[in-house]
């Protein structure tokens, strides 16, 4: 499958979603990473050559916003889709991600914004 070298970490404290979006994502074809916070998720993606990063909001310790700017810091060009079951996030923390979706979005939509996130096609924001 063409998405075979790409590593994704999916980074989200909801254990059951996070299992799900794993094995949804190895089944597209792509390699998964998982951390179940934001400690975690930031030491994941320092240590490995991570090609996106699907990030939850609503984490304990440390929300998806504060992880994404602390990602920006280190590797900027990462692209980031942040997920929530949230609606109405506030601009700063949209504006720190490539694509924001909700939850309720579903399995395709997940799949096919990773997808345009990873494609070499130039993004008009950078």
């Amino acid at each position: 499958m063409k998405n075979r070298s790409h590593l994704v970490l999916c980074v989200d404290d909801e254990l059951v979603g996070l299992g799900i979006r794993k094995i949804l994502l190895e089944r597209a074809g792509y390699r998964v990473l998982t951390a179940a916070d934001g400690a975690s998720g930031l030491e994941l993606f320092a240590a490995h050559p991570v090609d996106a990063v699907v990030l939850d909001y609503a984490m304990p310790g440390m929300h998806g916003g504060q992880v994404a700017e602390k990602m920006r810091q280190t590797k900027p060009k990462i692209p980031i889709l942040l997920l929530s079951a949230y609606l109405d996030l506030p601009a700063e923390v949209t504006s720190l991600a490539d694509l924001y979706m909700t939850k309720g979005e579903g399995a395709p939509a997940l799949l096919d914004k990773l997808g345009n996130l990873l494609s070499p096609q130039p993004h008009p924001n950078r």
